[in-house]
């Protein structure tokens, strides 16, 4: 009989990273839900948490634009609203899994989750602003402020992105998540939902969207969340997520019984679909092929099963890899980087069968 291993949901909510401003991350047993429950959903903040009002905030739309604006939520709403399901993961999950240890928060692998995002397409609000010619960026800035441990002070979190995808459909200024309205963590009450890209793209307490016609060139996008590889070479932006998997089931450390055994997981890509998951026992390169499941939407990881004969009494390691639609395989280890992005690498579980 194939033992069916339900990993116990943690009574804590959320694994805090940092207190003030809070970070946390999912407790790694609610990654193996199709969508993330709220008080589940990983959170990822730069500096203090700003107290805002539904009711009287606005969003200012301006620079290369025909007609400036001032758009209150009920303004947004008009404009058609959406549903959107997608996996965010923030960029510097798995930094812990970097040698030398980078600069950064201390994430492990919980700084990822999916959610129901409704709201408004960013490009209804571009299109009724008239975006003017030559416009090759658009700036979304959040209503949070403060000043970075090596930055300047009293600045915005603010984020730029190509024109071509601030203008995808599925690029939306979300008010809600799984059906209720973002919690203030999220950004209440309205924050940026970027499919594909890492979570930095999600800019939260949206007050501000700029048509700019030359590269934006804040602290965000040019002193952080770049790939800096120490070689020499000019940062790469930091942009799509990368191909990755994860154990869900069974946890790192658990002692399960000798027989059949049901492994579980989640896989992600911003690249495109996950085509093919692999899961390894112990050492070596005998990579064994798992089932993987179609995802819940376009956007969404998707679940993965395969089952182990765990007949050896002892510690054994358990690995998973995999491979998207794109070609891309998730690597045994990821490159290091000064900052830790990306950290996309195959990260064992042990487990203690007996």
């Amino acid at each position: 009989m194939v033992q069916e291993r339900i990993a116990p949901v943690s009574a804590e909510p959320l694994v805090t990273v940092k207190v003030a401003p809070f970070n946390a991350e999912s407790p790694i047993a609610r990654l193996a839900d199709d969508v993330t429950p709220t008080p589940n959903f990983y959170v990822r903040s730069n500096f203090k948490l700003p107290r805002l009002d539904a009711a009287t905030h606005r969003v200012a739309v301006e620079g290369a634009v025909e007609n400036r604006l001032s758009l209150g939520l009920d303004d947004l709403k008009a404009l058609g609203v959406v549903e959107v399901t997608t996996t965010m993961e923030c960029a510097g999950n798995n930094r812990m899994a970097l040698l030398p240890l980078p600069q950064g928060e201390p994430w492990l692998g919980g700084a990822v989750s999916t959610g129901r995002w409704r709201g408004v397409p960013l490009n209804a609000v571009l299109a009724r602003a008239g975006v003017k010619p030559g416009t090759i960026e658009i700036l979304v800035e959040g209503a949070d402020r403060g000043k970075p441990s090596d930055g300047p002070p009293d600045i915005p979190f603010a984020r730029s992105l190509p024109l071509d995808k601030a203008v995808h459909p599925d690029t939306i200024l979300a008010f809600e998540l799984n059906g209720g309205p973002l919690p203030p963590d999220h950004g209440f009450p309205l924050r940026l939902v970027v499919p594909r890209w890492y979570g930095m793209a999600g800019v939260k307490w949206v007050s501000r969207i700029e048509a700019l016609t030359e590269p934006f060139a804040g602290y965000y996008q040019r002193s952080r969340y770049i790939f800096d590889y120490g070689d020499g070479q000019p940062p790469a932006p930091v942009t799509t997520m990368r191909v990755k998997s994860t154990i869900a089931s069974p946890l790192d450390g658990e002692i399960v019984p000798v027989g059949p055994l049901k492994i579980r997981g989640r896989a992600w890509s911003g690249a495109g679909h996950i085509v093919k998951v692999e899961v390894a026992i112990d050492g070596g390169d005998t990579w064994q092929e798992a089932t993987v499941y179609p995802p819940v939407s376009e956007y969404a990881w998707q679940a993965w099963e395969w089952t182990w004969d765990a007949s050896g009494p002892g510690r054994h390691a358990i690995r998973s890899r995999a491979t998207d639609a794109a070609g891309n395989v998730q690597p045994d280890v990821a490159r290091w980087n000064k900052y830790g992005y990306g950290a996309n690498g195959v990260n064992p579980i042990t487990v203690n069968v007996g």
